[in-house]
């Protein structure tokens, strides 16, 4: 028999049936998925909840906890559903709950809490025995119409009851409220959103049905966060997040400028962003002053009551405040992007990712097909009442035979139905009907309510036929939500600003965010980095790795940037705070940069971006390049000078700055020990490029320049240290044209033939 064909059942299989494993878990994790997205972590586009929330709801309804009513035990709530309507645990269903009252969590409560329901801080709520609860009026306007059939239901888990399958919503929950969360190959994030700019928008999609998001967008400029803040996305950004249905929103805390006494300040924050935890917020802030990440901070300290009062401190009174935040912001989540990802259960069935105006039209189409039911439902309730007015007349017109046919017939009902032709309802009434309320049987009276009801279902009829009038009505019924929840009240108005994120300039906003320390950068022959504490450090007591020694050795701070200049021509910019420290023999530039092999270092500087460098290659060609061209921002360098092996960058000399006694000459000599002087102003000056000829050479190449000022005279320097001056009236012989040859250095240079000796 084979290996892969199970055996037949036989009398001692014991009821075992064998299953493809593969197939039976492809069948049961779609099952699962199936159900968490649509039965735990999706809300409903109609009403904007997921099946938990909707089933507290539901539940609050059936214990009468109305907003005017007395507040009830959440334990009793949190039974009530879990028994009836949600079999999970009492924990997921309590912390379902207690989101729903939170004025932290939610922009529009849908459940009014009485107790400890938890706060900003990320302190949990009490335990359900101790709290109480009861609905808002959010959410009497979601069930409102529940039982005019508005609504489907559907058996409950065990089949013992009825729940809704969606609430009726006449308030736009999902935009209002937002929702969030996990399923299985996909996700939901909703931030909530302002009340009557949703029923602003709306009711501009009910007047054109054509409207665009754009247009929607004015209406809705972004999310109304119930923590506040201010959102410092761009519109551009924001509009295409709404046709898309995914992007998001950055949010930065408000804060101002608080004035102390002797001229001191700090820094209030007021509002932090949305689903942002204050205390853990605090503690990584004051983690990071400490670890001096945040160098222009002195302290943190949360001062709020109930109201959000987080004061920062500056290291001095003379830091910029907005530039103070800008590191802040960098660093922590006083500034976070809330995401926007619309993915819905499209009428309740299919996950969906939709725009805002997709969004709105799903809510308007559910709103009209509510109206429909409600008006089919109360439309069977006065044909009802009519048919029992009209059994009533007849009864008043012959109320002593219908005395007569109840106080003698053995069947009444039937006897009433034969001789009065009424129907079952309406015989059913008349015997219902107390003896204390046939003195009310007035014709006037049955004729009143029988006329207005006529004319009800008059109109009720002309509502359904009309597709106009049922917009019409629909457009009423959003007028009233969003004058209940208006931006005049205090609920509704709106609690987040927008503001464009003010430009600073990297470089400022770098040196922010690290403290100012001197430190001096060693470079080594061999290409190592690091930098040791301190200015003035003792080069000869520097240890080098064996064969290596040092090559350069400057002050800098740990905010500057240097500049390291190599021999294929590339320029590097390294910040000095990430050169490793002095302890060891640091690490080769090749590590930091995407430096080549057969490429060494030819200087490494403080970028210093006005200023200029000419820079000269082995075979004598040349230019001016300012500073400012020189840095990059990238691992791969920029390239300043155009080279091709055997030609390299060899050497380059700083232009005096400002304050300085301008040159205007430059002296070079080749390693041929010819001397050539050339005014400065034949050198051209170019961000980038191979450059002009300097010296012409028939062997050897360029071997060291310097820049001078001609009625100063050229000096170099000997072995000795001993200083010489040639005066301008003696370098008549070696002065000519760029490009020349020149001639052999006058007496007493130096044999290395270079000017420092």
């Amino acid at each position: 028999m084979s290996k892969n064909v199970p055996p037949p059942p036989g009398d001692d299989d014991n009821g075992i049936e064998p299953v493809d494993l593969k197939k039976a878990l492809e069948e049961r994790y779609l099952a699962y998925a199936l159900s968490t997205i649509m039965n735990r972590a999706l809300p409903d586009v109609r009403d904007g909840l997921k099946p938990v929330h909707r089933r507290i709801v539901h539940a609050m309804r059936l214990l009468r906890l109305d907003p005017n009513a007395a507040y009830s035990k959440c334990a009793k709530i949190v039974g009530e559903v879990m028994g009836k309507f949600h079999p999970h645990g009492d924990v997921a269903v309590y912390d379902a709950l207690v989101r729903l009252a939170q004025e932290f969590a939610q922009r529009y409560p849908l459940v009014d809490g009485q107790g400890n329901f938890g706060n900003i801080d990320g302190d949990n709520a009490a335990a359900m025995r101790y709290t109480e609860a009861r609905m808002t009026e959010v959410a009497t306007l979601l069930l409102e119409g529940i039982t005019e059939d508005a609504v489907d239901f559907r058996p409950t888990y065990n089949e013992e009851d009825k729940e809704p399958v969606v609430l009726p919503g006449a308030f736009p929950n999902l935009l209002a409220n937002g929702s969030s969360g996990i399923a299985v190959g996909m996700a939901t994030s909703i931030p909530p959103h302002n009340a009557e700019e949703i029923c602003d928008a709306a009711l501009a999609l009910i007047d054109d049905p054509a409207v665009t998001v754009a247009e929607l967008v004015k209406l809705v400029p972004g999310p109304d966060f119930p923590t506040g803040a201010i959102i410092v996305e761009s519109q551009a950004a924001i509009l295409e997040a709404y046709e898309t249905g995914r992007g998001g929103f950055r949010t930065r805390a408000r804060w101002s400028k608080e004035e102390l006494s002797r001229g001191g300040w700090q820094i209030v924050v007021t509002e932090i962003p949305y689903q942002v935890q204050k205390s853990r917020l605090i503690e990584k802030t004051a983690e990071l002053i400490v670890n001096r990440k945040l160098p222009l901070f002195d302290g943190i300290r949360d001062e709020s009551a109930e109201d959000v009062r987080i004061v920062l401190e500056p290291k001095t009174r003379t830091v910029d405040p907005a530039l103070m935040m800008e590191s802040l912001y960098k660093l922590t989540e006083f500034e976070a992007r809330i995401p926007l990802n619309m993915n819905v259960l499209s009428h309740g069935k299919v996950p969906k990712v939709m725009s805002l105006k997709d969004v709105l039209r799903e809510w308007l189409d559910h709103r009209r097909e509510v109206l429909q039911r409600r008006s089919r439902h109360r439309l069977g309730k006065i044909e009802e009442r009519l048919e029992v007015l009209a059994g009533f007349l007849i009864a008043y017109l012959n109320i002593d035979e219908v005395i007569r046919i109840i106080r003698f017939e053995d069947h009444p009902k039937q006897e009433l139905i034969r001789r009065f032709e009424l129907t079952e309802n309406q015989a059913e009434a008349i015997l219902n009907l107390r003896l204390r309320a046939l003195n009310k049987l007035e014709e006037v009276e049955i004729r009143r309510e029988h006329d207005e009801l006529i004319k009800e279902k008059d109109g009720i009829e002309k509502l359904l036929a009309s597709e106009a009038m049922q917009w019409k009505t629909i457009r009423w019924e959003i007028g009233n939500v969003r004058k209940k929840f208006g931006k005049d009240t205090a609920l509704g108005r709106r609690r987040t600003d927008f503001a464009e994120a003010v430009a600073h300039d990297d470089e400022a906003l770098t040196e922010a965010m690290i403290e100012k320390e001197p430190v001096t950068v060693i470079v080594s022959e061999k290409g190592w980095l690091r930098a040791m504490k301190g200015h003035g450090v003792d080069t000869a007591a520097i240890a080098f790795k064996d064969g290596d020694s040092l090559k350069l050795a400057f002050p800098a701070h740990t905010t500057d940037r240097i500049v390291v200049l190599t021999t294929g021509g590339k320029a590097y910019t390294l910040p000095v705070s990430r050169l490793p420290g002095g302890r060891g023999h640091g690490e080769p530039i090749r590590l930091m940069v995407d430096m080549e092999n057969e490429q060494a270092i030819v200087t490494a500087f403080v970028h210093a971006p006005e200023r200029k460098w000419l820079l000269a290659s082995t075979a004598g060609y040349g230019f001016i390049a300012p500073e400012a061209e020189m840095a990059a921002n990238t691992r791969k360098g920029k390239q300043v000078m155009n080279v091709t092996l055997p030609d390299e960058l060899k050497l380059s000399v700083a232009l005096p700055g400002a304050g300085e006694p301008a040159a205007d000459h430059v002296a070079i000599i080749g390693e041929n020990r010819k001397l050539l002087v050339f005014p400065l102003d034949q050198v051209l000056e170019m961000g980038r490029g191979k450059g002009v000829r300097l010296q012409r050479y028939k062997d050897g190449g360029v071997l060291d320049i310097k820049l001078f000022r001609l009625d100063d005279g050229l000096s170099w320097t000997d072995s000795a240290g001993r200083v010489f001056v040639k005066p301008k009236a003696e370098l008549a012989e070696w002065l000519g044209a760029r490009a020349s040859a020149g001639r052999l250095p006058p007496k007493g240079f130096p044999r290395t033939g270079r000017f420092g000796g």
